[in-house]
């Protein structure tokens, strides 16, 4: 049996309390995992809890906002969820596509699509690729909503853009073999500009990454969490963040 409300209201006004003066992540990164085991345990249709999931992203950012971060990542669609069955992968699209518009409609975040958009339906990348456009000037937190997203694909992508980029300034292979470094790389990834995540964490249970921020999540903190996407509620935030902030990060030194 959970605990009444009440208790968890005093318990999370003790967590937030004593997260004051912690440090604080500036960037998270998150897999909300979970959302078709929720529907599941419900007996629903997946579609019902890719909706909860997507109406419980605006409180996580709010969240995040309320603590100083800067940047969140939510990984939203990988590229192997392409492999699932396409009436569903059409209907979870179609979801992101709304909850990615209502994020940009607020005026208060600014959204950038990191994944290969071109594994998508023409249309649902136009619409990712406005809700971008129209939070451009947006000075509030910074959302990367990674849809089509794989950090083998991501990784790819920047070595594809390294070559073509050197191949256009008539860089030779050998010319490049000598002179290619980890930054060059870095300088063509999806999240270019911004800082690596300090803090990744997952629902759901699962304890892996999957292949998300690969790349970028080499000195990264990881969070997991049992409860699924939907459930996932601003106490289990505190808690990542309370993880976190007991650490101690060596950066590989």
């Amino acid at each position: 049996m959970r605990p009444p409300a009440v208790l968890y209201g005093v318990y999370e006004r003790r967590l937030a309390a004593a997260l004051a003066k912690a440090p604080v992540p500036q960037h998270i990164g998150v897999i909300l995992d979970g959302n078709r085991r929720w529907a599941r345990a419900l007996g629903s249709a997946p579609a019902a809890g890719h909706r909860r999931g997507a109406d419980k992203v605006a409180d996580l950012l709010g969240w995040s906002e309320d603590v100083g971060v800067r940047i969140v990542t939510l990984w939203m669609f990988s590229t192997d969820n392409l492999n699932r069955d396409p009436a569903e992968v059409v209907e979870l699209l179609g979801i992101i596509a709304d909850a990615v518009d209502s994020l940009a409609a607020t005026g208060r975040w600014r959204i950038r699509v990191v994944g290969a958009l071109d594994l998508l339906p023409e249309e649902v990348a136009g619409r990712l690729r406005r809700a971008e456009e129209r939070s451009a000037g947006v000075q509030g937190l910074h959302v990367n909503v990674a849809v089509g997203y794989g950090g083998r694909h991501e990784i790819a992508d920047a070595v594809r853009g390294l070559l073509k980029e050197h191949a256009e300034a008539g860089t030779s292979i050998e010319e490049l073999a000598q002179i290619l470094t980890v930054e060059h790389i870095a300088e063509h990834l999806y999240t270019k500009g911004q800082p690596d995540p300090d803090l990744v964490i997952r629902t759901s249970g699962e304890q892996r990454l999957g292949g998300f921020l690969l790349w970028q999540s080499v000195h990264s903190e990881f969070y997991f969490c049992e409860a699924f996407w939907p459930d996932f509620r601003r106490v289990d935030f505190l808690r990542a963040l309370r993880s976190y902030a007991e650490r101690e990060r060596r950066l590989g030194r």
